[in-house]
């Protein structure tokens, strides 16, 4: 069968905002909820059809890919539909939660709070840990070329006292008496009965007889870790570095998070690049445009390199000098492209005057130029 076109599937014109996807979403995803259409497989067929659709539309890197290549472009980004739900929303209380209010209010103000949906059931299980982010700025010159970053960042871990258990030593952990380890109680009110959270338990399903004084409880501790990153060279404004199993440790045995690494390169005050190009401005007389010159100049490695200004070089002319840019390989290099700018003299001496009053004689400049086409 088929699939439908993400928009058809939400209902939404392709020009949508987000807030208009989300509030779709939102109305399709209680009215399909497997909570409230039990044994029912097309409804549970149409909130898994809407919970793709809305992954897609709602990440700001898919849905471009999307919009210009269809279905066929989400290929190899773990789109497509898979067996289990979408890990967008796994219950109500992730959809609905926080300000503003919605579904899960709804249910808060009948049955006290505590709502969740049967995608919620596994939360005594393991979960893999947060994912984290950490921003890190660098030089140019190390961004071009590569080099070894430290950085300390803070993340949770383990608890090394109760090795993750949350329970002191001599104490552990017991089946909850509310739920009976289920982590889930049944609570009604009139035509409605449905499953939320044990109170007691929080949804583990277990209880700590002592919780473990280092951790309180929860098995993991926030700790300060000292990290030494290698940058690649040629490493780009924004470019993306994942150190997996970095981020924040999972609970219950789970796996930790990963820790992404954004980096962000500091301007350089003479260079620039573009591409695998770099390129500078440099100053040069107006004698040195008109009969040419040997310049010697500095790169970005510290290394003096000679070229050839040609003889009548007007402003603003490029000169490219082969392999001096950014590194692609260890055998190939880009380009350095170097800007002319020609100064014009502002203070002459009288000798100078002289001589260019001469020059001018022999040029013969017209005092009623044709103007030059803007558009050539």
């Amino acid at each position: 069968m088929a699939k439908r076109d993400y928009y058809e599937v939400l209902g939404v014109e392709k020009s949508a905002d987000q807030d208009a996807i989300k509030k779709a979403y939102r109305k399709l995803a209680v009215k399909y909820h497997p909570d409230r259409n039990p044994g029912d497989k097309e409804a549970e067929a149409k909130f898994r059809e809407a919970t793709e659709a809305y992954e897609v539309l709602s990440d700001e890197q898919k849905r471009p890919i999307y919009d210009q290549y269809g279905f066929a472009g989400l290929d190899g980004m773990g789109q497509g539909g898979g067996s289990g739900y979408s890990h967008a929303f796994h219950d109500f209380s992730d959809l609905f939660g926080g300000a503003g209010g919605g579904f899960s209010d709804i249910f808060d103000s009948i049955f006290g709070g505590g709502f969740s949906s049967s995608s919620s059931r596994s939360r005594g299980g393991a979960t893999q840990g947060q994912s984290l982010r950490y921003d890190l700025h660098i030089q140019f010159k190390d961004a071009i070329y590569g080099t070894k970053a430290e950085f300390r960042f803070k993340h949770d871990e383990t608890c090394s006292d109760c090795k993750g258990s949350g329970a002191a030593a001599g104490s552990s952990k017991k089946t909850c008496p509310t739920c009976n380890g289920m982590g889930q109680v049944r609570q009604g009110n009139g035509f409605f009965t449905i499953q939320q959270t044990c109170p007691k338990c929080g949804g583990r399903g277990t209880v700590i007889e002592k919780p473990c004084p280092s951790c309180r409880g929860r098995g993991i501790q926030e700790k300060t870790k000292s990290m030494s990153i290698t940058i690649p060279q040629g490493a780009d404004d924004g470019k993306r570095l994942i150190i997996h199993g970095m981020g924040d440790a999972g609970e219950n045995g789970g796996p930790a998070g990963d820790l992404l690494v954004v980096l962000h390169v500091d301007s350089h005050p003479y260079f620039g690049r573009s591409g695998n190009d770099l390129w500078c401005e440099i100053p040069i007389s107006f004698s040195q445009a008109a009969l040419g010159s040997d310049i010697t100049i500095t790169t970005l490695d510290d290394k003096k390199i000679t070229f050839k200004v040609p003889e009548g070089s007007e402003n603003g002319k490029i000169i490219r000098v082969k392999g001096e840019g950014i590194p692609i390989s260890s055998s190939r290099k880009g380009d350095l492209l170097i800007k002319l700018d020609v100064q014009t003299p502002t203070r002459l001496s009288s000798k100078q005057k002289d001589l260019l009053n001469q020059f001018m004689e022999l040029e013969k400049p017209s005092k009623e130029p044709r103007m030059i086409n803007i558009n050539r």
